[in-house]
């Protein structure tokens, strides 16, 4: 009889094997109040890698950190109408403290650009306190209807940058540094997913921005996952909050805005680009454990050369696990770190020792091969860059390939409910089409430029919009 598979296969239920691996991997939990989630040790240490390459590009990017309140006051979200509006149905609004009821109730943090105008229209007085730019690293809450771990859950970890600037071109320009330099660069360089970069049309923009800049994914089931945005806020908020400035000129200005984030729906969007049958696949540029050095057997010598080949393996500056725990069978232990996703296993036995080689097991690419025991520090970083790239270009090769250029909304809708995605022109689709779009669950997930480049308007000659199913 056949050995039941450890996941279900992704081609039986891409749902479940999501859910399986998430919980067999041990990256997560349901937590016990509906839509929210426990972020076991090894998912976290998934998004703290994430945290520490996006906070590196943030602050070369010129942004600080800083910290806002959880409580935001209820009147500060009904400043700006349509951020109001768009945020409406997934507020939680705290309405009792200390057993009285709240003289004003306050809103439990869905995004910050109310509570942060707030202090920046104390801050900022005149041109040389611009550019301001701002980062924090928060939770947020947002009643999600329909949760799924990591990809909408009602609380979730985030980055959200709020900038103020002293023009319009300074603020469009920043939002689209924000959108290439920091987010693309770290989906493609360090995540390995082949991102699409695009702008939102009217309908799918956040509430109250001019404009938002989004980067698209393929999924392996050939859905769309929005990975992260920028916007530009115009002067909405600065007008709402009285942020204002006095100009070389003497005259007074309202400033001009950004935001930007993204969270740990980029977790999820790892699991589904990169996972496989046989679990996670993490790329080894974000991997916090690059290499894992397995004891076969509990005999002192190998005990002591698994540690030894750790420590050398670290001193070349491989991120790296000795797993020495022989009391736990050597085939479970196998399977975990596999299930993890670990790019590199390195399976030491007594056999091993007298052929002076180990066996490297290879998660990426797949497959086992013999090494000699003295070339794996010298080895190993070759091996890491080339799976990096594997991952990037597998996740490349299946967005073109699953790609469909057509030219009705019919076509469309086949090529999206078939599991991929569809190109048209925006002036075929237009407003009217996207709706009847929406009625078949498909959205465009982005307008591009013929030449594959961000628009610089909605209806820019020869825009096409991307149209997929989305999580």
């Amino acid at each position: 009889m056949a050995k039941a598979p450890v996941l279900t296969p992704r081609a039986h239920d891409f749902p479940r094997w999501y859910q399986d691996l998430i919980s067999k991997a041990e990256l997560a939990d349901n937590g016990p109040v509906r839509g929210t989630m426990v972020i076991r040790p090894y998912g976290y240490g998934l998004w703290e890698r994430m945290q520490a390459e996006l906070d590196a590009r943030i602050k070369r990017a010129g942004a600080s950190n800083a910290y806002f309140p959880l409580f935001i006051p209820q009147s500060y979200l009904t400043r700006e109408a349509e951020h109001v509006e768009g945020f409406a149905p997934e507020l939680a609004v705290v309405t009792h403290g200390g057993g009285k009821e709240l003289e004003e109730p306050v809103v439990v943090r869905p995004t910050s650009e109310t509570i942060i105008n707030d202090s920046f229209s104390k801050w900022v007085q005149s041109y040389r306190d611009l550019p301001l730019l701002i980062n924090q690293w928060a939770n947020v809450v947002r009643w999600e209807m329909r949760p799924r771990v990591f990809l909408r859950t009602t609380e979730f970890l985030w980055q959200e940058g709020h900038t103020a600037h002293a023009s319009y071109e300074d603020a469009r320009d920043y939002a689209a540094y924000i959108h290439k330099e920091v987010y693309a660069d770290f989906m493609v360089d360090v995540l390995g997913i082949d991102v699409v970069l695009g702008r939102k049309t009217a309908s799918e923009r956040f509430a109250g921005a001019i404009n938002t800049l989004t980067l698209e994914a393929m999924m392996g089931d050939g859905k769309a996952l929005q990975m992260g945005t920028s916007h530009e806020l115009g002067q909405n908020f600065a007008k709402a909050f009285q942020t204002r400035y006095l100009s070389k000129e003497g005259r007074e200005e309202y400033v001009w805005q950004t935001s930007w984030g993204s969270s740990t729906r980029m977790v999820g969007g790892l699991i589904m680009t990169h996972g496989d049958d046989d679990g996670l696949r993490v790329p080894p540029r974000l991997a916090p454990i690059q290499a894992v050095v397995l004891a076969i057997k509990g005999d002192e010598p190998v005990l002591a050369k698994v540690r030894e080949i750790g420590d050398r393996l670290a001193a070349a500056g491989v991120r790296v696990r000795v797993d020495d725990r022989t009391d736990t069978p050597f085939g479970r232990r196998a399977v975990d770190w596999e299930l993890k996703g670990v790019p590199v296993r390195i399976e030491v036995g007594p056999r091993d020792l007298d052929s002076g080689t180990a066996m490297l097991a290879r998660r990426i690419p797949g497959g086992k091969e013999p090494v000699p025991l003295d070339a794996l520090a010298g080895l190993l970083p070759t091996i890491l860059e080339e799976d990096q790239a594997l991952l990037l270009r597998r996740s490349r090769e299946r967005r073109e390939s699953r790609t469909s250029e057509v030219s009705t909304i019919e076509e469309a809708v086949e090529a999206a409910t078939a599991g991929g995605w569809a190109r048209l022109p925006w002036a075929t689709l237009g407003e009217e089409g996207e709706a009847r779009l929406a009625a078949h669950a498909v959205t465009v997930r982005c307008l591009v430029a013929e030449d594959g480049s961000v628009p610089d308007a909605d209806d820019a000659p020869g825009n096409v919009a991307v149209v997929a199913r989305a999580y």
